[in-house]
């Protein structure tokens, strides 16, 4: 089982988690990032990366509200292009990280 990001990093996007991907697995989305569940070794690595606790075994998820995020994952890291290096926060972030209920704010256009 792959591991995937969830609601806490929408409107935040920290990219702690990235460099520490052995696979470049995770996708960079408008103010989300995702993984690709295709790319995913399932060593979780990024997830005590992660400032948020946005980042969960699809498994540990599969029960919960956050189950809508294993399809997300999937179907945006189809689209969104591959991100591999620390970049900053989004402005506001630490505004948005304990907000919860985020999910109508996630932008699905893709990163140019």
């Amino acid at each position: 089982m792959t591991y995937v990001v969830t609601e806490s990093c929408i409107q935040c996007r920290y990219t702690d988690c990235v460099e520490v991907c052995p696979t470049d697995c995770f996708r960079e989305g408008p103010n989300f990032l995702v993984i690709d569940p295709d790319e995913c070794i399932d060593c979780g690595v990024c997830a005590p990366e992660c400032p948020v606790d946005a980042i969960s075994s699809a498994e540990d998820i599969a029960g919960n509200e956050q189950h809508v995020f294993i399809e997300l994952n999937a179907s945006l890291a189809k689209e969104w292009p591959a991100i591999t290096t620390r970049q900053p926060p989004l402005p506001g972030a630490e505004e948005w990280k304990d907000v919860r209920s985020k999910l109508s704010h996630l932008a699905r256009d893709t990163v140019i």
